[in-house]
């Protein structure tokens, strides 16, 4: 009887032990606020200027009321939102959760992480300027990061911001990177969507018949998601502020592609842009993208993205792995990316 509970408590403290680390984890505050956007205003779309932003304040950040942190700009994919990423709603993913897991390890430096909702009339922003949809780059770079640095103890200067994002957010992180090096010194790119030319075509005429017979709001909220994301992609590329009810061009009428709307589009992929870029990307500190092998066309994408980078000699991290376009996405943003950030943004106690 003794040997028994003897056994018996050997097994309940094992429990005990085992179960520790779970509460043991340290946990971060989120906040969901709204940051109003001038440069959003009067956009043609009738999106809210007001827009939700979620904030993940690290587990130390309460604590230790002096300590400034580096931020970390996620933005989010197409047909997410802020409330998805940060598992406010159903999703595949908990940003939280994964944050709250990997600052929980002791090995990774603490960050603030900020995800926008870019979540619009036509279920995404592509993070462009546009007079349909707003001037989302202009928005995200200046307005957005004012008012974090004004209003949570952050590090003021590029040097301590981080800038990355999921496909459509992926593709936002390169636009918007690219063009404000002196806002954002670091990039990190996971699986970006929207880099080569040409993507989201309609390629035969059954898909082509799909993308005109939307003529409503209605039609759009039900049309499949190749259709959805023509109409969102022209809203941001080729808009057109005297053709309501969407304001803007498709790349396809009367059955016809439209070279002069493709050409819009080519103009806005960061590999066709990238050569007018390059002074500004030798700017950053460090950039950095992957993407699954089963994700195809943008494994081929970053693959092309990596030649041209090595053609300039332009320092970067680049890596494919075994997954598909979201099953890996949270693991790698805990593990793969954090560290990138941790070794590439400046930790420094300093307000400039």
């Amino acid at each position: 009887m003794k040997k028994l509970r003897l056994l018996l408590s050997l097994t309940a403290a094992l429990t005990i032990l085992t179960a520790l680390p779970a509460f043991a984890q340290k946990q971060g505050t989120i906040e969901r606020i709204k940051v109003h956007g001038k440069a959003l205003e009067g956009n043609l779309a009738g999106d809210s200027p007001d827009r939700e932003v979620s904030v993940y304040l690290p587990p130390g950040y309460g604590k230790e009321k002096k300590r400034r942190y580096p931020v970390v700009y996620l933005l989010h994919g197409y047909t997410d939102s802020d409330a998805k990423t940060f598992g406010l709603e159903k999703h595949w993913m908990s940003l939280p959760n994964e944050l709250n897991k990997a600052f929980s390890e002791g090995n990774k430096p603490e960050m603030i992480v900020v995800t926008p909702n870019a979540y619009t009339r036509f279920q995404g922003s592509m993070y462009s300027n546009s007079a349909t949809t707003g001037n989302w780059e202009d928005y995200i770079a200046k307005e957005l990061v004012a008012y974090i640095d004004s209003h949570y103890r952050t590090i003021p200067k590029a040097g301590s911001r981080g800038l990355a994002g999921h496909s459509m957010g992926g593709y936002g992180a390169m636009r918007i990177g690219q063009k404000f090096p002196e806002v954002f010194s670091a990039l990190y790119l996971l699986s970006p969507c929207c880099l080569e030319p040409q993507s989201f075509m309609p390629q035969d005429s059954a898909a082509r018949a799909r993308v005109e017979a939307v003529q409503t709001q209605a039609d759009l909220e039900k049309a499949d998601f190749f259709t959805r994301i023509i109409f969102a992609s022209a809203a941001a590329w080729s808009p057109n502020p005297v053709k309501p009810p969407f304001y803007l061009d498709l790349p396809v009428e009367n059955g016809q592609v439209q070279p002069s709307v493709l050409t819009k589009w080519s103009a806005n992929r960061p590999l066709v842009t990238i050569d007018q870029h390059i002074y500004n990307i030798r700017k950053l500190n460090a950039l950095a993208f992957d993407a699954g092998h089963q994700d195809r066309s943008i494994a081929a994408s970053i693959r092309e993205l990596d030649k041209v980078l090595d053609l300039y000699g332009i320092k970067h991290e680049y890596e494919e792995y075994q997954g598909n376009h979201t099953n890996r996405v949270a693991e790698r943003i805990r593990t793969t990316m954090l560290d990138f950030f941790a070794r590439n943004l400046s930790f420094e106690q300093s307000r400039k």
